[in-house]
């Protein structure tokens, strides 16, 4: 049984164009995403899933500078996108992650992949997902974990245009099997995504303090330095999350 995490990453962000090939400390905003998720021990294999657009061939070569593999397909069909990637390299679990996470813990999506193939019971193990009462960990850390089957059946069912745009949404509105993976303590108060100017410079304060040339801070480490400097939490709190 193949896992491999697929990450979606295009240049065009509508937000902040360009976030993922961002310097980050000497390193692109996608390096650090690449390296942390290379961290998860139930990965087999990590697939950069990214636009047939000129613009994102520099996507395609960072992805291999970087150690992944990567997928080419629609720009605005990201459903078709992912499908294309998990069929071409045969993946039987699939793992997703969005390129805008540079803080995503390896071991949270290390528990949720296991979750999963323990109890082989559903068709989507998440802690992110449609229901946000039950979301507990903070954005950017959000891993979604469903078969190829789920995937295909999506792919061949979706009728409607949001469904395409986005990956999951036909899985949580036709699947009763949905699996909420929680945290012990609901940190879902902070964010730590990239999709806005104030995110970024979240992101870099925490790198400032925490990354010393390699990745071992984690989402407790996180929490513990805005314990001790809680003004930083402030930076982004007034960001909305898009709407689908």
């Amino acid at each position: 049984m193949k896992t491999a995490a697929i990450i979606q990453a295009r240049m065009g962000s509508t937000r902040l164009p360009g976030k993922i090939l961002k310097d980050l400390m000497g390193k692109t905003v996608l390096q650090h995403v690449i390296e942390r998720v290379q961290q998860a021990k139930n990965i087999d294999e990590i697939i950069i899933a990214t636009t047939t657009l000129a613009q994102d061939d520099v996507v395609a070569d960072e992805a291999l500078k970087c150690g992944a593999n990567y997928f080419r397909g629609s720009e605005n069909d990201v459903l078709a996108r992912y499908y294309g990637a998990a069929k071409e390299n045969n993946v039987d679990i699939v793992v997703r992650i969005t390129s805008d996470c540079p803080l995503i813990d390896p071991f949270v999506t290390d528990e949720i992949i296991r979750y999963f193939k323990q109890d082989n019971m559903y068709d989507i193990v998440t802690n992110a997902g449609s229901d946000l009462s039950k979301r507990t960990f903070p954005r950017g850390l959000d891993t979604e974990v469903f078969s190829f089957q789920s995937l295909e059946r999506a792919y061949q069912q979706a009728d409607k245009d949001y469904q395409h745009e986005h990956v999951t949404p036909y899985i949580y509105e036709n699947s009763s099997r949905i699996y909420y993976y929680r945290n012990s303590v609901d940190y879902s108060m902070f964010r730590l995504t990239l999709d806005t100017e104030e995110d970024f410079i979240l992101i870099k304060e925490i790198y400032r303090h925490l990354y010393r040339g390699q990745h071992d801070f984690y989402l407790k480490d996180i929490v513990s330095l805005f314990k001790e400097y809680p003004d930083l939490i402030k930076i982004n709190a007034h960001i909305e999350q898009k709407k689908l």
